[in-house]
């Protein structure tokens, strides 16, 4: 079968590969669309160590099940299905309390790492295990349907936001999951959104995605702005999608006295944290890693079209355009957001 192959650091190449062949408990699927992730991007040079060569990338994806495994229930050729990008055990003690995004033997598709290596779906076909299926609506395609993974992202943050009705929110850092996280906020009922970002352009998208106004960093003083419409208060809630020091930071600021801080993205390491004022204002900090049972709830957002991924999608191109679609979103100079290939 063709293949999207990382064969060496920051190098793709279209390569004819082996059919991979599932296991009693695995379902084959052919790949109908399956997303770049920003993931897979800043991975593939090598930096997070988490996609060492040889690898097929691609955890954000939708397609068609063609065959099961001798111990497969309720699947059968032809279901439309996505996946979740979490292979989780199903044994161990966080598995038992239904935290399955924390298990102890996680596997993640499209990932090779000092532990596994698990290919994924930027190719013809992938195996999955059963319990990670999930049933497409009739009205959802394939491309949309690639983007539950990273909406269930956004919707596990805010389902680990205490959230009440009419909270002032700021989202800080408008990229695929921030965007994400303004429509989730807005489908579960805050009074005002506010987002930041460097890009003018991105900002610009997130008012057209629900965000009631935006603030540009490095050019407005983003705390004193949300202070100001929040006659002194600050936001109850905050988002931060991004993962770099001035961005917490910012985030932190933001906030009420009481206020909660959730944070999503993870680009740096380490950042440095105003402790002070976290510890004097009483805030409350939490971190979200993927996501765990938000699948359907995202599958229904997507079907009904209470989420809007057709702005956010830059570009849908045949998987044998992938090495230059990857070189591309890699420069970052284009403001590209969600790219889908077509295998």
């Amino acid at each position: 079968m063709k293949a999207l192959v990382l064969t060496e650091y920051n190098h793709l190449e279209i390569q004819d590969v082996p059919e991979p062949q599932p296991a009693p408990d695995e379902v084959l699927v052919s790949v109908k669309a399956c997303g770049i992730c920003g993931s897979d991007v800043h991975g593939m040079d090598g930096s997070t160590g988490r996609r060492r060569p040889p690898i097929i990338m691609g955890h954000e994806a939708a397609g068609v099940t063609v065959e099961a495994g001798a111990e497969v229930q309720g699947w059968t050729a032809g279901d439309r299905v996505t996946f979740d990008s979490t292979i989780y055990c199903r044994k161990c003690r966080f598995c038992a309390a239904g935290q399955i995004n924390l298990c102890d033997n996680r596997r993640v598709l499209g990932v090779s790492c000092d532990e596994y290596r698990r290919h994924g779906a930027f190719a013809g076909l992938v195996a999955v295990p059963q319990h990670i299926l999930y049933r497409l609506p009739n009205e959802l395609s394939f491309h949309r349907a690639a983007t539950v993974e990273p909406l269930s992202i956004a919707a596990h943050a805010i389902h680990r936001t205490r959230l009440c009705l009419g909270d002032a929110a700021v989202v800080v850092g408008a990229g695929m999951i921030g965007m994400l996280a303004v429509q989730v906020l807005r489908a579960a009922g805050c009074g005002r959104i506010y987002a930041v970002d460097l890009d003018p352009a991105r900002l610009a998208l997130a008012r057209k995605l629900g965000a009631d106004e935006t603030f540009q960093a490095g050019v407005a003083d983003v705390p004193a702005e949300v202070l100001q419409r929040t006659a002194g208060r600050g936001a109850d809630v905050a988002i931060e999608a991004v993962g770099l020091s001035p961005t917490v930071q910012t985030a932190v600021a933001c906030l009420r006295k009481g206020g909660q801080l959730t944070l999503i993205g993870n680009f740096a390491p380490k950042v440095e944290l105003p402790l002070q004022a976290v510890v004097t204002r009483e805030l409350t900090l939490s971190g979200s890693c993927a996501s765990r049972g938000e699948y359907p709830a995202c599958l229904d957002m997507l079907a009904r079209g209470v989420v809007d991924v057709d702005s956010l999608t830059s570009a849908v191109a045949p998987l044998d355009d992938g090495p230059a679609w990857f070189a591309r979103l890699y420069g970052g100079k284009e403001g590209l957001m969600k790219v889908i290939l077509e295998p």
